[in-house]
């Protein structure tokens, strides 16, 4: 059954009867929060690793894993991983919200393979990262494809409503088609890869429109 746009328990944001708007607003501020950790992510890590010890342009996001940025990394998706494993608005978005933490950590704990292969056989933990790292953007994909654009049943969407699923689907497939590109990457000459470091900007991509959506899904924008 779908479920409303926003408030949890079939109500609406603000409206929620028996007292439950404080508990609306804490589900808002949940999401602005993963969104606001998902869009700063790139950018902290690509600035700081820069001040801090000079480091260069990283070739993906789990790089930075291996310079003077790494507790900032691994704090920040151990961060979004709470606040997923937090989440309970419904039961199909909590189980996607578990699905989305535990990978997440995953991703933070099993470091990626350090050479210039996306992955290695013979490094079995970066395999584990690998896998965790797509789990975790196709989970977060299905957030914004199939959980976000929900409206309550017999209730038209609002204009304003409208506008937010165009954003959560644009979201999502732009998070669906970074995924899909970075898996094309290892066809790629090597020299360009070094120089123009895909993985990386396909990566920051998707965690910009990760975290857009779930910013948009907090009424921080386009709000009724």
């Amino acid at each position: 059954m779908a479920s409303v746009d926003t408030g949890p328990a079939g109500t609406r944001d603000g409206e929620g009867p028996d007292g439950r708007t404080t508990l609306v607003l804490s589900y808002l501020g949940l999401r602005r929060a993963i969104g606001v950790i998902g869009m700063a992510l790139p950018v902290v890590l690509t600035v700081g690793g820069l001040l801090r010890d000079g480091t260069g342009l990283q070739r993906s996001i789990s790089h930075y894993y291996y310079t003077g940025m790494r507790d900032v990394l691994v704090g920040s998706l151990c961060a979004i991983a709470v606040f997923l494993f937090s989440y309970r608005y419904d039961r199909p978005d909590a189980v996607a919200g578990v699905v989305a933490a535990l990978s997440a950590a995953g991703t933070a704990f099993f470091p990626t393979t350090r050479g210039p292969q996306l992955v290695s056989a013979a490094d079995p933990v970066g395999v584990v990262h690998l896998v965790c790292a797509a789990t975790f953007f196709l989970t977060l994909a299905w957030f914004c494809l199939a959980l976000f654009p929900r409206t309550h049943a017999g209730r038209p969407p609002t204009r304003r409503k409208r506008q937010r699923n165009v954003v959560y689907r644009v979201c999502g497939v732009a998070i669906v088609a970074s995924v899909l590109l970075v898996a094309v990457t290892p066809a790629l000459p090597g020299d360009w890869v070094a120089a123009v470091h895909p993985v990386f900007w396909l990566e920051s991509l998707a965690i910009e429109a990760f975290g857009v959506a779930w910013f948009v899904k907090g009424r921080t924008l386009l709000t009724d």
